[in-house]
């Protein structure tokens, strides 16, 4: 099994990477789950640290709410290519 020390460096670094992701897609639709990934391993990140009522608001609120709302203001645009 990976040891706590070692996700308290991964886990930071994957979500840089996902910040990235989320700045780079030029499709919309990616940038939200690559946001709603971000948001889930941040839940992650907090439940590491001994907070669970934080990762459960985080990926509760964060990851699906969030996410969703931003998939369905999507979905009442144009798609412009």
């Amino acid at each position: 099994m990976i040891e706590a020390g070692v996700l308290h460096i991964i886990i930071p670094l994957a979500l840089v990477v996902c910040a990235i992701f989320v700045a780079v897609f030029r499709d919309l639709l990616y940038a939200v789950v690559a946001l709603a990934v971000l948001s889930l391993l941040l839940a992650f990140e907090f439940y590491l640290l001994k907070a669970p009522d934080v990762a459960m608001a985080e990926a509760g609120i964060g990851a699906a709410v969030t996410a969703a709302i931003f998939i369905i203001a999507i979905r009442a645009t144009k798609r412009v290519e």
